[in-house]
């Protein structure tokens, strides 16, 4: 493995920049002003949400209006440059997303200049290259949400969201002139590319800015947004050190589920709701649903390409159908995201087997008329063009393929399916997989082993600005799969706390109840906020294009009196508190292995506490950074922890610290450390360089079997000092009664180093 670089990141801080109206809630300068807590807490990188001008009143920045604008909002470039500043004074360096799949398409248009200029003079307009539009189906005009069906390729079904096509250089080079004038300028040290697998050639992308950065000096450290599924890898002629981590989120959180609860707690979700046991029909349904409505128009626009290709006319609508049908069912099936075929290239063997994979999977469901269908248009998307090279129509339609297949995927699966299928929402995660329940030891230390064999510098993390929810929720609920059946007990019975009934689905009811305990306690208004976006996401009886108020109402209401029945919520605390000693386990032994596994751990803003937030908005709610400087220098002054909050700051600033120390010693290989004794299996445990990891798993049932007892990890020092609590171990046989004594993990290094963990706070 090759030793870290000056400009590898030790560790990343994402920081949810929002500006609105001109009155900033976290621009430039309050950025800026975090740099001494950041570097206390033991980071190299401040991680930052899109810097360039965005829509009018947008709270994330994903919405740009003009790339070469540094956001107004956010304190423009001024503000941008004194915020960096502030961050090189205390050490830290400069992490950008940047958005090259998608412009915003706001409020007025005119705001977006390039689109204006589309809008006004259609394909005959100088910027008519930049954007994907469906010109035949708009009669030579672009369509806009306001004018009825929209006729441009979207941000997955965002109709406010524009694609942008980056394999053409000029479009390249002018929505990303402001981001390499900052990148020579030494004002960004590396990137985060957000949503390759929406553009033409993510491969291609990826090598022209590579290109173009290496011009200006060193190669930013760069990750891209790709969601990985299964066994699924970041293609390895891609140019960047890896993903932002959702792959490494659904290892980790897998790791600490019991498997031994997948079969009493499918039971109680089934008896419950009287849904399927499995989740791959719903999501095959979920898909097709996607496909059909909300992406209607880019399946409708590849459908006539694939008719092109074949010589298909209008006329004969019933072949034309028969291809549609087809078309939907191979989409549907997808296995992945996204298979990576460049027209006129080989295809990949991996792409041959995803889409072989996907060909058997849409046979189990298409009708058997269908089937040679099924196979022609798999050829076509593998690059075989039956014309031999024909209009173009046969390379468009491997491209257009690819791009549709992500965004079924996405509002399929994770958008529509994870709220129809809530047999374990702890599982419903981006990347992840509802019926995969649980990772093996052996399958993360092998996780592992590889990351740090091909992708050592790939980014880690338990939560995002995008996840379903954050990392302490899915922590506390792990532990149903060790309580399976006082679960299925409580939530009967909390099921008929109104005399009068449930308004609700089941689905949903189910769904509730487990956010509940994941996220206790939570506000009225932020279970109704949640509630009906898991109502429209869901598409059953409600949704975002077609809402039906009088469903919501009645399931919000029900909830606004539920959480106000003294009762009911004094039988969920009661729950909840079960759950804790637990459910600590959990959250501190996830974070100091995704701290220290290989790759470069980010943490979300205010995860350095626990955050059982629900999926956004909520996770993006103001972050008191005040009250985690005052733990911080607390914990720095030697004070031991009060809380779970102080313990999870002191696992992650010392792990963090650590890092930074000896950069050598997490670029090593992931080497596993056994352990012996009758609860070895409770125990992960492992080398990065001379640091130890060691973390409990399972915690209710290594209680139920007596602790931990005379089990022992096999360790190589003979002095080991655990830098959480400065006790020191006799090795190289490590009793883990001993060294689990305080907390249910420990972060041991060898005696003789001279690092204690402790540092100067903000």
């Amino acid at each position: 493995m090759s030793e870290p670089g000056p400009d590898i990141p030790s560790g990343t801080y994402r920081i949810q920049l929002f500006g609105l109206d001109g009155s900033r809630y976290l621009g430039f300068e309050e950025a800026g002003a975090l740099a001494p807590y950041l570097e206390a807490l033991g980071v190299s990188h401040a991680y930052l949400s899109p810097i360039l001008q965005a829509a009018p009143g947008s709270t994330h920045g994903y919405d740009v209006v003009d790339h070469g604008l540094v956001s107004e909002e956010l304190g423009g470039l001024d503000g941008y440059r004194a915020m960096v500043g502030r961050f090189h004074e205390h050490g830290l360096q400069v992490m950008v997303d940047v958005v090259p799949n998608h412009m915003a398409v706001p409020d007025p248009p005119e705001l977006n200049g390039p689109l204006a200029g589309v809008i006004e003079e259609g394909p005959e307009s100088p910027y008519a290259r930049w954007f994907d539009v469906d010109w035949e189906a708009g009669g030579g005009r672009i369509i806009l949400p306001g004018d009825g069906e929209p006729n441009y390729r979207r941000f997955f079904d965002i109709s406010g969201l524009i694609a942008l096509r980056q394999e053409d250089p000029e479009v390249f080079a002018r929505t990303h002139s402001q981001i390499l004038i900052l990148i020579a300028e030494g004002l960004i040290d590396a990137l985060r590319i957000d949503h390759p697998d929406g553009l033409t050639d993510p491969r291609g992308y990826l090598e022209r800015l590579s290109t173009a950065v290496s011009e200006l000096g060193p190669p930013p450290w760069t990750v891209v947004e790709k969601i990985t599924t299964g066994a699924e890898r970041l293609p390895s002629d891609w140019r960047c050190a890896g993903t932002t981590g959702y792959d490494a989120l659904g290892v980790v959180g897998g790791l600490f589920i019991d498997p031994e609860g997948e079969e009493p707690l499918t039971d109680a979700y089934t008896a419950f709701t009287s849904g399927p046991r499995g989740f791959t029909g719903v999501e095959y349904e979920c898909r097709r649903y996607a496909a059909l409505h909300g992406l209607r128009p880019e399946v409708a626009r590849l459908h006539r390409v694939l008719c092109r290709v074949l010589d298909v006319p209008e006329e004969d609508a019933e072949r034309r159908d028969d291809l549609r049908e087809a078309l939907v069912g191979l989409l549907a099936a997808m296995p992945v995201y996204r298979a990576y075929v460049v027209p006129g290239e080989p295809p990949p063997q991996q792409a041959v087997d995803v889409l072989e994979e996907a060909l058997r999977r849409a046979r189990e469901r298409v009708p058997s008329r269908l089937s040679r269908d099924l196979d022609l248009i798999v050829r076509l998307a593998l690059g075989h063009d039956p014309q031999g090279g024909g209009d173009g129509a046969a390379a468009e339609f491997v491209v257009r393929f690819q791009q549709t297949c992500a965004p079924v995927a996405a509002k399929g699966g994770e958008d529509t399916a994870f709220y129809r299928w809530s047999r374990m929402i702890a599982l419903n995660e981006v990347g992840g997989d509802p019926e995969r329940f649980s990772v093996s030891p052996e399958e993360f230390h092998e996780y592992c082993a590889e990351m740090a064999r091909v992708r050592p510098w790939t980014m880690t993390t338990l939560s995002t600005h995008d996840t379903k929810r954050q990392e302490d929720a899915r922590a506390r609920l792990a532990v149903l799969a060790e309580l399976p059946e006082q679960w299925r007990a409580a939530v009967e019975s909390w099921r008929r706390w109104d005399p009068k009934g449930s308004p609700m689905e089941p689905e949903l009811e189910y769904l509730l109840w487990q956010t509940l305990v994941g996220s206790w306690p939570v506000s009225e208004d932020r279970l109704a906020e949640f509630l009906t976006k898991a109502m429209r996401e869901a598409k059953t009886r409600s949704s975002w294009l077609e809402p039906d108020r009088d469903y919501e109402n009645a399931v919000i209401g029900h909830a606004r009196r539920a959480l106000n029945n003294a009762d009911l919520v004094a039988r969920v605390i009661g729950f909840v508190s079960l759950l804790e000693p637990y459910a600590r386990v959990n959250a501190l032994g996830q974070k100091l292995v995704q701290l220290t596994m290989p790759g470069v751990p980010d943490v979300y803003q205010g995860c350095e506490l626990t955050g059982p937030a629900m999926v956004d908005p909520d996770n993006r709610r103001p972050v008191d950074y005040d009250a985690r400087r005052a733990r911080l220098v607390r914990l720095d002054d030697g004070q031991p922890p009060r809380d779970l909050d102080d313990e999870k700051l002191l696992v992650t600033s010392r792990a963090l610290r650590l890092r930074r120390h000896r950069p050598d010693w997490f670029a090593s290989a992931h080497e596993r450390v056994a352990a012996s004794g009758q609860a070895a299996s409770n125990a992960v445990a492992f080398l990065r360089g001379e640091a130890l990891t060691v973390a409990t798993r399972l915690p209710r049932g290594l209680e139920r079997g007596g602790g931990w007892a005379d089990t022992h990890l096999h360790a190589t020092a003979a002095r080991w000092r655990d830098v959480l609590t400065g006790e020191v171990h006799q090795g190289p046989l490590l009793g883990l009664a001993d060294v689990l004594r305080t907390y249910p993990v420990a972060l041991l290094v060898p005696d003789a180093l001279d690092f204690d963990g402790n540092g100067a706070s903000a």
